[in-house]
């Protein structure tokens, strides 16, 4: 009997699904023993009053101030479930205390912005003449709307699309022969990020006496290379990761410059983010703010951790940070470790059974992260210091869980400054004899 089509595609489905059935429990068992060792944060209402955790900042006579709705903030000030049609309003305000009238410009916000009116016209559809008219004069009165006479303030929303996890606000303000630029970095409410469990930007981690500010390059770069050669298990006794990078910056400039680029905080590990994971693993689909293992340095795991996610959740690049005790020029210093994901696997290494396999070449990361930044508009230095020490693919070391990696033992200093950079502005620490652009980025010479 000659076979057809269908049954073959009915054979293979056969001989799949006991593959399937298995990852699934895999997924599933892993998932329930690292619930049993994850934090799962007690639910907290987000501040009714969202200007209590607006964002300000000034320039010249220009003040700006800040804030995301959260999902029930924007339903209950619009009257209409906003975030189920990817609607995130922004509140801004802005105090023109200068002698000519501004104008915010509204795409730097987001380049495909909602017009209250197609706002209003989205919820108004189906209403009665009258309710109709009073929904769309409800969202025309909460609009901000220019301008900004001198003298005044100014305030209202800007509806953006909806963004979890932090968003990266840009005002742009424009008045006869002047501009004022404002990228403020603001956590988007109702996110869980690693970041707010550990407070690193909420508390003093390192008492005043431990801080020392470095001035000059070279006793810089000397502390740099004092720094540890990896990452750590939790009680040091095995080295990780290679720590090869370093970022000076803070919530002015570096962070903004990398939300700018993509980068997204990553998700504590609570029980509704590990089903996220369980979930995009199975379906195949990316997780922008997937959680990410614990590495140590310092004796805690990671301040933080970012990630620019891929295709999919097996596929992404990301970094982890730790705030030192070290500050450049008055600025904090984060030593990190970053590495790009190319797939995952089984092991014996971890709690969850499963892990992400990194690529090997680990230099590629640390360089493409160097030209990434190149575009944000924010990176000021590039430097190289000495770090975990050479590598070769022919003798590679191994991770915690055991993957290889090679690397030429540098770690990348990037210093960013709040003021926008442009490519051809950007500084080069030339620590080493002859070294120069091409030899800072290699992708250059490519």
């Amino acid at each position: 009997m000659a076979t057809t089509e269908s049954d073959v595609a009915t054979r293979c489905s056969m001989l799949m699904e006991p593959a399937r059935a298995f990852l699934l429990t895999i997924a599933v068992m892993a998932t329930v023993g690292f619930l049993a060792g994850c934090a799962t944060p007690a639910t907290t209402e987000s501040d009714t009053d969202f200007h209590g955790r607006a964002v300000t900042r000034a320039d010249g006579g220009v003040t700006v101030s800040v804030a995301v709705l959260s999902a029930d903030e924007s339903e209950a000030r619009y009257e209409a479930p906003l975030a189920k049609k990817g609607m995130q309003p922004v509140w801004v305000e802005v105090r023109n205390d200068e002698d000519r009238p501004y104008f915010l410009l509204y795409p730097g916000l987001d380049p495909n912005f909602f017009p209250s009116s197609e706002a209003a016209d989205v919820f108004a559809a189906g209403e009665s003449p009258q309710a109709r008219e009073q929904t769309i004069e409800r969202f025309r009165q909460l609009a901000f709307r220019n301008p900004v006479p001198p003298g005044h303030s100014v305030s209202g929303m800007v509806l953006t699309n909806l963004e979890e996890g932090v968003r990266l606000i840009q005002l742009d303000l424009v008045a006869d022969g002047r501009e004022r630029a404002f990228s403020i970095f603001t956590v988007v409410p109702g996110f869980r990020s690693d970041y707010q469990e550990n407070a690193v930007f909420r508390r003093e981690v390192y008492p005043p006496d431990q801080i020392r500010n470095y001035e000059d390059d070279d006793a810089f770069r000397a502390a740099l290379e004092a720094l540890p050669c990896c990452t750590t298990n939790g009680d040091g006794s095995r080295n990780g990761d290679p720590l090869n990078l370093v970022v000076v910056g803070g919530l002015d400039d570096a962070f903004p410059a990398l939300v700018r680029r993509g980068w997204r905080p990553t998700e504590m590990k609570w029980s509704g983010a590990i089903m996220k994971v369980v979930s995009s693993a199975l379906s195949g689909e990316r997780y922008l703010n997937a959680p990410v293992s614990e590495l140590y340095l310092y004796g805690r795991p990671q301040d933080l951790a970012l990630q620019k996610a891929r295709d999919n959740i097996h596929q992404r690049n990301h970094l982890r940070l730790w705030l030192s005790p070290m500050r450049y020029h008055g600025k904090s210093v984060w030593v990190g470790q970053i590495s790009r994901d190319i797939g995952s696997r089984l092991t014996i290494h971890s709690p969850t059974l499963t892990t992400h396999k990194i690529d090997p070449d680990v230099d590629e990361a640390r360089t493409a992260l160097a030209e990434d930044m190149a575009y944000s508009q924010g990176l000021a230095i590039v430097g190289y210091a000495s770090g975990v020490g050479a590598a070769s693919p022919a003798t590679p070391r191994e991770n915690l869980t055991t993957d290889p990696y090679y690397t030429d033992g540098d770690r990348l200093v990037l210093v960013f400054d709040r003021r926008p950079v442009s490519l051809a502005t950007i500084r080069f620490l030339r620590w080493r004899e002859h070294e120069g652009p091409r030899h800072i980025m290699p992708g250059l010479g490519r």
